[in-house]
This record gives structure tokens, sequence and C-alpha cells, in this order.
């Protein structure tokens, strides 16, 4: 029995110490309410800090309310705009405006580009139509530098005239051989016959034929002293018939002769 008194009396005496403790912390809190409360707060006038310092050239008529207007009124009041005059504005003043005055120009940042080598024109499969005559689908080049020859040509040799047009013609052919024409490009191909300088690989056939005596050189070309050098050797349209098989071969002057390519047409 007095073991459960004991007992009891320590539960009650915690009790009471728990219940102590609480108060305390309740008026501790309490206490710093009141201290929060009792000090002075002071708030700053929000229209007065966002209200601008009125310029010093600005008119008493147009400067901003003061603070304490704001407060008699309770209003704030917005600021007179300010007339700009348009002439003071974009409108240079006298004197300045001069003339425009123009200047040389600078010179190029760069050298000039060299002058592109002339345009070429290739004409595949060339037939001759005479001597220095060429036909390459629908074109008709005459070469440059000589006279145009006629197939018809006839010449007077040993006493009798043989067709050396048609000779020519069949000589300039197997020169040929169906080689292609590399001719500079002409200034005019819309229709009839184009003068161009050609070469047929690296070689010049205005002077084949004329070398062979082949063909009349132009006055004035530097052809003309290979034309005397085949009369003198009495080629082509200066000697005698080719076709004589009593006279000695003629000699062509084509380091190709010996060269027949696969490729090559018959003339019949």
């Amino acid at each position: 029995m007095r073991q459960q008194l004991f007992t009891f009396a320590g539960g009650l005496a915690a009790l009471m110490l728990y219940a102590s403790i609480l108060r305390g912390g309740a008026a501790a809190i309490r206490s710093q309410e009141r201290a929060i409360a009792d000090f002075p707060l002071e708030a700053p006038d929000v229209a007065a800090a966002e209200a601008p310092d009125p310029p010093e050239d600005l008119p008493a008529e147009v400067s901003p309310a003061l603070p304490e207007q704001k407060a008699k009124t309770g209003k704030v009041g917005r600021l007179p705009i300010r007339k700009i005059e348009p002439q003071l504005f974009a409108l240079p003043e006298d004197g300045i405006a001069q003339p425009l005055e123009r200047i040389a120009p600078r010179p190029p940042l760069s050298e000039p580009k060299a002058k592109p080598a002339a345009a070429t024109v290739v004409f595949q499969r060339p037939v001759a139509l005479a001597a220095g005559l060429i036909r390459s689908g629908d074109t008709t080049v005459q070469l440059k530098d000589i006279e145009p020859e006629s197939a018809e040509k006839t010449c007077e040799g040993n006493g009798r005239s043989w067709p050396c047009g048609i000779v020519a013609r069949t000589a300039f052919r197997n020169y040929l051989r169906a080689r292609a024409l590399v001719c500079d490009q002409p200034e005019d191909r819309s229709e009839g016959t184009v003068t161009a300088a050609c070469k047929v690989g690296t070689e010049n056939p205005a002077e084949w034929l004329v070398s062979n005596g082949w063909a009349t050189p132009l006055p004035g070309t530097a052809l003309e002293a290979k034309a005397e050098a085949a009369r003198s050797a009495k080629r082509g349209f200066y000697g005698d018939d080719p076709r004589d098989l009593g006279r000695a071969p003629l000699v062509i002057d084509d380091p190709t002769a010996g060269m027949v390519p696969d490729d090559a047409v018959p003339d019949l």
C-alpha cells in the first residue's frame, strides 16, 4: 500500500513540473510579442520616393507637386507635358551643309586579272570540201591567211592540164584523216562560211597547205616565204601532175604521212 502511494505522489509531482514549464514558456513568448509591438517602425513615403527631382530650369508653374501638397490633397497629379518646337530638330545650322566633292578613286586592292585566253571550238570529223575549205556538221570553215581554192581548179604541166583542185582536195583529206579541228572562236557563226585560225593537233593546216603548194597565202602574211619555197621546189600547183606514174614520186612534207588511223575513211 505504501509503495502505491509513493508511485502516485511521484507521478503527480511530474505533472506539476511539466505544467510549470509550459506556463514559463508561454510567459516568455508573450513578453517578446509585447516588446516587438512597442518598437516604432518608420515606413518611407513611396510616392515621394518615386517622384523625380524637378529640373532646375523648370518654371514654377510646371514643377511637380511637393510631398506636403500631396499630403494635403491626397492625390498625385500628372506632370504637364512640355512642348517641343519642331524647327529645333532635323534642321542644320547655316553654313554646316557643304556641297559634295568628287574625289579620285582608291587604287585597286589586287592586281587586275589577266585577260583570259581566246575561246576555241572543236569541229569533230571535219570533211575537206576543197584545199583550205572544211565542213563539220552545219558549219563551213575557211582557214585563215590563205585564199579559198576551188575543187574545179586546173593546172598546166608537161603540155597538158590536170585537175589540181581535186588533187589538192584529196591530199588535204588524207592530211586531216577525220582528226578533230580546233579553231579560234569565230565572231559570227550564224550563217554562211566562217574564217578562223585552226590547228590539227599541234600543226597549222594552212601552213601545211602552203608548204606543199596546195594553197596560195594572202598578201602580207607570214606564209609568203613558205609559198616561195614550194614554188621553187615545184610542189603542188607549181609542179606537174602527181598522178603521172612515169615521174618521180611526190615528196609530201608531212611527218605523219605513214601513220594511218584505224577509223580512217578512204577517199573515194
